[in-house]
């Protein structure tokens, strides 16, 4: 089985929903973690609630520190902030290193409605991008 590591600084939001979506794009090819450089401790209420809107549930998902999987080997360490990328510039145990940076839904502000519009967005650009590589691995 192939395993791929999604880096992001926060491990709240973009990486926990490319997380989820990749294990549903792999259709149980891939072993798919999610990490953070500084997570924050929790996965976001809202990112929560865009995942459930397309059936899947991140609610049992944890904030972990990228340190978690150090030494550990992946064909594929994707980032998905600049940050994380600053960070985590070369991932040793990853075969293949990618850079997707996304918006940082969670800096989104007004009201819960404008807020959730920018999450689904952002989980709509991660399914594309991940759906993409998906069709270039068959």
């Amino acid at each position: 089985m192939k395993r791929v590591l999604i880096l992001c600084t926060g491990n709240s939001c973009r990486s926990q929903m490319a997380e989820a979506l990749w294990r549903k794009e792999g259709n149980g090819a891939w072993e798919t973690f999610s990490a953070g450089s500084l997570p924050s401790g929790y996965v976001h209420p809202l990112a929560i609630r865009v995942m459930a809107e397309i059936g899947l549930d991140i609610t049992s998902g944890t904030s972990k520190s990228v340190e978690l999987f150090r030494g550990k080997q992946f064909e594929i360490a994707v980032t998905v902030c600049d940050n994380a990328r600053d960070a985590c510039p070369f991932f040793p145990g990853a075969r293949q290193q990618l850079h997707w940076p996304f918006a940082d839904p969670a800096h989104a502000s007004g009201p819960e409605s404008e807020q959730m519009k920018v999450f689904r967005q952002v989980r709509d650009e991660i399914s594309v991008k991940i759906k993409s590589f998906m069709a270039t691995q068959e």
